[in-house]
């Protein structure tokens, strides 16, 4: 089955998509991953990339449609694969319907409030990276790590403000997939604002709108 992942920043899509990956045994593709493989494999749409990387410019849609049709052919995507971040504009979308048959596609909804709330909470550890919670998943020591003992901290990306400007930017790029997809008939919302602890729940109802 060929998926499509869409919901706004930080609504949690890496984790379900880590989550039904190993469920229905189909490789979760991040448009970060796509990028990270082509620039290491020294591809030549690869190394057309790493340019725009390099002067932190984005990756025009051109390349990145490129990118994602390299991947795509690969072995592992024979039986399916589960897009997440890409397409992220209509101009997307229609060239990846060129490539691939989408079967479905999963849209994440939460409201900005609920994670911005769950989001500013988030600290993570400089050394290891591990992932804490001022509410659900505090440290044993404020501000250690209980794994390696780095110093916790809050990453400038996940404090409100810089939340609520990434919301801005999906709003005017990525909604009007939503829509695209709908009229298409098969787009299928998933409420994504249970509790972290409460994760399976999403899943159990994304598994449904695959299935159905």
């Amino acid at each position: 089955m060929n998926i499509i992942l869409l919901g706004p920043p930080s609504v949690g899509k890496g984790t379900y998509a880590k989550m039904m990956s190993k469920i229905y045994n189909i490789p979760h593709i991040s448009t970060g991953d796509m990028f990270r493989e082509a620039i290491k494999n020294k591809t030549e749409i690869g190394l057309k990339a790493k340019e725009y990387v390099d002067k932190g410019e984005l990756v025009p849609d051109d390349v990145t449609i490129r990118i994602a049709e390299e991947r795509l052919k690969q072995d592992d995507c024979k039986n399916g694969f589960m897009l997440d971040g890409f397409p992220r504009t209509i101009a997307q979308a229609e060239a990846l319907d060129k490539i691939v048959v989408i079967d479905r596609v999963l849209n994440f909804t939460a409201s900005e409030e609920i994670i911005i709330d769950r989001i500013s909470g988030r600290r993570v550890c400089k050394s290891c990276g591990a992932i804490y919670h001022i509410r659900n998943i505090i440290p044993k020591v404020k501000g250690v790590c209980d794994k390696c003992g780095g110093e916790v901290y809050q990453r400038d990306d996940d404090k409100p403000e810089a939340v609520k400007e990434r919301f801005i930017v999906y709003k005017k790029q990525t909604e009007p997939l939503i829509e695209y997809y709908t009229k298409k008939g098969i787009l299928r919302s998933i409420n994504a604002e249970w509790p972290i602890e409460q994760v399976d729940n999403v899943i159990a109802d994304a598994r449904k709108a695959l299935e159905e």
